[in-house]
């Protein structure tokens, strides 16, 4: 035989096995399969909150396509035109794929093969876009992480008209738009792809979908594990400072599971990008599982993604609004469309907890698929429970040893008190440096506030949408959070790389005492040769209206220094019981290190034992009392200075500052009490119950405090500071009387 008919016969052979892989390969088997369309067939008209979302959805997509298809050429920001038809176009385009499978309607199917026709044009015209900002550009978007998303959602589009599109178009499609859509974000943009970040994240689930739809082993095995040669060098950066490359580190979707997410779910950038992330990893996932069940990725990791669920609605104030820790814009919630999914995902793959079921009622509709109709059919037949946010400590780092986020809640009736205290590590490009910080909540009211991210979503006017340089000079810095600056620094002096190697330690969490739940954590590295202990309490007191929350914080260190301690309050001033002095003339805090941000609006010499300042917001009284000693001193601050383009919220806060000491000891009580009635125009307990505030007792190795209330009780908290042994026994001696117990702390009331 000649060689040439041999290698006819060769070639028969493999395009035989390769046509024959992709022609016996099932559609849709991505997030619908074809025996879930069936039994979601079967239960249309019958299912109320499926039927609703799937209403809402046929109409806004009927209304895109009476609209005609737009492909426009790339060229805005975020916010601007183009992006933001790009952008509802692969919204519009999964939805509408979606609709075809359940509805058997044609002009869905027919709408999605058009435009992905169109695309197929376009795509091999762009070039890089036009915006150069990204340290990853996109082509369709400003950024590759954009671009991933479409490939994300429009991947789960054409698995569902898959079938319905002519073998000719298919092959125009995947070989001018997927295949080389799959290798530029991939192979193209290996500083984008192969890294442990929301963004890779992105990209290699956006490879892996579409290497499912097309049967494609290379582009799966790419997205899993990486890109084998990325020709990166370690320690490489991004645009925003963060790290691209480490030595040894781990690639593809299976590192972006392994190394961000902590055994107790927490992912480290935080609940905004966790948030974000939750889509794709458990997008994926459910693909993963329809397609390639013998993975078993949602028992791997001992079953991180479903907890990861968990971990991200814990981490949510009693409105569902996620805390805004790190980069995180105020108000997302789980709400959002991620979340959505998300719950859905949980809920059928993590063994049909009921409480999830109450998450999703509240969320109001579901997502078209198998996971959907399951959670609207157990919300039919009424087997939600309620979800309970408990008091949880939130480990960090892939071993769970680079420190957490511990919430603390105190929750009587229907009123909830919330501490989150965050001692983790730097939370990768998007973390801030803000160890031992805290924010507080009364309900959905921020008390005293983290500040989040600066940065105006999508809005075009607002930098193009994108992260804003005042997120840099501001957000991030430490001032900007209720903890402590030395010397008008930052910690670790506002360097990445220095942050990044150190995590804060936690040194107790106690919540097995619903009225006196405590979280202490210490910080060593953010100032060389000074350590910070801070503890918080929720205290349920006798006499006191509402719980009331000790803030106790230790510094220690090599030289004298000055130290700064703010609380950013939100409401209007009532009080304060000290005299302080109101400049005419508006001057900046600071010259740098986010102190050039903030006007100086008041100031006081404090000389009395105790401040107590006052507030009232969203109909609440809150009084912040605090042990002062000679020459300390109080600066009232708003946000705002520096700020050209009115960038920043211009809000208030107070900052406590101690001046050229080794050893420092803060220690506040903040209440909240009272109420005021715009309509009846009445205030009830508008005044603190506090009488005095005093330490007691410290040495190296125990701090005692006491609170006097206005009726005469008082209450002791005693801290063993450096022993967190439980079964340790201490014996005290306090104003001449003894004090004995077991464990890091001892609270008592004397009447």
């Amino acid at each position: 035989m000649s060689i040439i008919n041999k290698t006819r016969i060769v070639l028969i052979i493999v395009f035989t096995f390769l046509h024959f892989n992709v022609e016996s390969q099932v559609h849709p088997s991505l997030v619908l399969t074809k025996e879930g369309v069936r039994e979601i067939r079967s239960q249309l008209g019958k299912v109320p909150l499926f039927d609703a979302s799937l209403a809402d959805v046929k109409k806004e997509v009927d209304a895109e396509i009476a609209l005609g298809i737009d492909i426009p050429v790339p060229k805005d920001f975020s916010g601007g035109y183009t992006h933001e038809r790009h952008k509802r176009n692969f919204l519009i385009l999964e939805r509408a794929g979606v609709l075809y499978q359940l509805l058997g309607d044609e002009k869905y199917a027919i709408y999605v093969r058009d435009m992905l026709l169109a695309y197929a044009k376009l795509y091999p015209t762009l070039p890089l876009h036009p915006q150069e900002r990204s340290y990853a550009r996109g082509k369709i978007f400003w950024q590759a992480l954009n671009d991933a998303n479409w490939l994300v959602y429009v991947s789960q589009a054409y698995d569902c008209v898959y079938d319905f599109i002519s073998p000719a178009d298919r092959a125009k499609i995947e070989n001018d738009l997927f295949k080389p859509f799959a290798d530029f974000i991939s192979i193209g943009s290996p500083q984008f792809f192969n890294r442990v970040h929301n963004h890779s994240t992105w990209g290699n689930v956006a490879v892996g979908m579409i290497g499912l739809v097309m049967n494609d082993e290379v582009l799966l095995d790419r997205a899993l594990n990486g890109l084998k040669n990325d020709g990166l060098p370690a320690g490489m950066k991004d645009n925003d400072g963060g790290l691209i490359k480490k030595e040894g580190q781990k690639t593809g979707f299976f590192g972006n599971v392994d190394e961000p997410f902590s055994p107790d779910g927490y992912y480290t950038e935080g609940p905004y990008y966790q948030r974000y992330a939750m889509y794709p990893f458990l997008i994926f996932a459910q693909a993963l599982q329809n397609s390639k069940p013998d993975l078993k990725i949602f028992e791997y990791k001992k079953g991180i993604l479903i907890k990861s669920v968990y971990a991200l609605l814990n981490l949510t104030n009693s409105e569902g609004e996620f805390f805004p820790l790190n980069d995180g814009q105020k108000g997302m919630s789980y709400y959002s469309r991620e979340l959505v999914s998300a719950v859905d995902i949980a809920y059928l793959y993590g063994g049909k907890d009921p409480s999830l079921l109450s998450i999703a009622e509240k969320q109001g509709r579901v997502q078209l698929g198998n996971s959907g109709m399951a959670v609207a059919l157990g919300i039919k037949n009424n087997l939600q429970k309620p979800f309970e946010k408990k008091s949880i400590d939130l480990s960090d780092g892939a071993d769970g040893k680079q420190g957490g986020v511990a919430i603390i809640r105190n929750k009587t009736n229907e009123d909830e008190l919330t501490l989150v205290m965050k001692y983790a590590s730097q939370g990768l490009s998007h973390g801030h440096y803000d160890k031992l910080s805290f924010s507080y909540y009364n309900n959905g009211t921020d008390v005293l506030q983290d500040y989040g991210l600066a940065r105006f979503v999508n809005i075009e006017q607002k930098g193009g949408g994108n992260y804003l340089k005042e997120n840099t000079t501001w957000a991030k810095q430490t001032i900007a959070h209720n903890t402590i600056i030395q010397n008008e620094t930052s910690h670790f002096g506002g360097d990445f790389e220095t942050g990044s190697k150190f995590a804060s330690e936690k040194y107790l969490f106690d919540v097995s005492n619903p009225k006196v739940q405590i979280i202490s954590a210490n910080e060593n590295n953010a100032y060389p040769g000074t350590t910070m202990q801070r503890t918080m309490a929720l205290i349920q007191e006798e006499g006191f209206e509402k719980p009331f929350l000790l803030d106790i914080i230790q510094l220690d260190s090599k030289t004298a220094n000055q130290y700064d301690l703010p609380f950013y309050y939100l409401g209007q001033f009532m009080s304060a019981n000290f005299a302080y002095e109101t400049p005419k003339t508006l001057e900046p805090f600071g010259k740098a290190n986010g102190y050039q941000h903030l006007w100086k609006e008041s100031s006081a010499i404090l000389t009395a034992a105790n401040s107590k300042i006052s507030w009232l917001n969203e109909g609440s009284f809150y009084t912040l009392t605090s042990v002062t000693q000679p020459n300390d001193e109080v600066f009232f601050v708003r946000i705002g200075a520096n700020d050209p383009n009115f960038n920043l919220r211009k809000e208030p806060g107070i900052i406590f500052r101690k001046k050229n000491t080794q050893k420092a000891t803060f220690v506040s009580v903040l209440e909240t009490h009272g109420n005021y009635n715009k309509v009846t125009e009445l205030a009830t307990n508008s005044s603190s119950n506090i009488a005095s505030l005093n330490v007691v007792y410290e040495d190296p190795n125990y701090i005692g405090v006491e609170i006097k209330s206005k009726s005469g009780v008082v209450t002791l908290f005693v801290l063993a500071t450096k022993n967190n042994i439980a079964n340790q026994k201490h014996r005290l001696q306090i104003n001449n009387k003894n004090y004995n117990w077991v464990g890091p702390y001892y609270k008592t009331t004397i009447k």
